[in-house]
């Protein structure tokens, strides 16, 4: 790093996403990306046309793609929120209403913790339970923004409805963020209580349901005055932040609805299958209701099987925590790719 950069960020440990390598042709299993392309009706609409139009700015509000989200999810526009991906509006929501410090699990989306750093704010990591459940009743009666991930990634590990309730009714004071990044694999989304509360925010993706990840779109939808909070921030950075092409590819997205939503179901049943089999391979796989498995084997380490795997040409993620570097976490692809991870895992506890 350079002399110059500002000291109160030279200790910052920053996000490292999961790898890319370019080496050889990989079996992706490491960035929860979605097996299936987009609809047509995305490939469709972004055509020649918005191509050239890419000389002129585009909407910032988002206008067509708002309401669409707004009818989708029976709520108001004022209610929609729409940004650069759901990590813009992570961060967003950090700087925002983190002035009291921020409380979130310890073993959860990793960018949680980069953000409070960033902001020096003060962090409450509260420990999951054992079986790597959430804590429900230390994330009450908080004085600070509190951030849950449902389904916790990497756990896959979900919450229900009325207890994702309890814990914002007991945070009046402070807002409850909700991520529901990959809610659409089997969890119960909590939009249908921003009527009700008006401090909390769930947001969303289109890169796991939505087969968008490389498009980066996000959404949140909330109480109007958290919304106008979002807004008075993008606007204070970069009005623009979502181009044309990931506006009408986002609105086509929003009305081949269905065709995602059978994606989902699809990946739904692979990821079962793959669960199924990986307990009789002897792996202590956990209760997902996401687009990835948790799960680690009785015999063999966490690192040594993704590097087995790797070495196999397929990826999976590793992490180094120490709660969890038993543990690889195996996004759901294609069946036939899930086949091909099951085989090579096979002829790894065979060698």
């Amino acid at each position: 790093m350079s002399r110059f950069l500002n000291e109160n960020l030279k200790g910052l440990k920053e996000y490292t996403p999961g790898e890319q390598p370019q080496d050889k042709k990989y079996i992706k299993l490491n960035t929860n990306e979605s097996p299936y392309p987009p609809s047509k009706e995305v490939v469709e609409a972004v055509n020649e046309n918005e191509v050239k139009d890419l000389r002129l700015y585009c909407d910032p509000e988002c206008s067509k793609l708002k309401s669409a989200l707004a009818k989708l999810y029976n709520v108001k526009t004022e209610n929609v929120f729409l940004s650069n991906g759901s990590d813009d509006i992570l961060n967003f929501s950090f700087l925002a209403f983190g002035q009291n410090g921020v409380a979130f699990a310890d073993i959860t989306y990793g960018f949680y913790s980069v953000f409070a750093d960033l902001y020096s704010l003060e962090k409450e990591i509260i420990p999951l339970n054992d079986d790597f459940t959430l804590n429900k009743q230390a994330f009450m009666n908080k004085n600070k923004l509190t951030v849950i991930a449902n389904p916790n990634a990497p756990t896959g590990i979900t919450l229900s409805l009325n207890e994702i309730e309890k814990i914002v009714e007991s945070n009046k004071q402070n807002v409850v963020l909700i991520d529901e990044a990959y809610v659409d694999f089997g969890g119960e989304s909590a939009i249908s209580l921003t009527e009700k509360y008006d401090n909390l925010l769930c947001v969303g993706t289109f890169s796991k349901s939505r087969s968008m990840a490389g498009a980066r779109l996000g959404f949140a939808i909330a109480n109007k005055e958290i919304i106008a909070d979002l807004e008075k921030i993008k606007y204070s950075t970069n009005p623009y932040n979502i181009n044309r092409l990931t506006q009408v590819a986002g609105l086509a997205a929003v009305k081949s609805n269905n065709y995602f939503m059978e994606n989902c179901k699809k990946i739904i049943k692979t990821r079962e299958y793959t669960a199924k089999t990986l307990k009789e391979l002897n792996f202590e796989v956990l209760d997902s209701k996401s687009n990835f498995l948790f799960a680690k084997h009785k015999s063999l380490g966490g690192k040594e099987f993704y590097l087995s795997l790797k070495e196999k040409g397929v990826l999976v993620r590793h992490f180094e925590t120490e709660r969890i570097k038993d543990f690889v976490r195996i996004t759901i692809g294609s069946f036939e790719e899930m086949q091909v991870f099951l085989d090579k895992t096979k002829e790894i506890l065979g060698e």
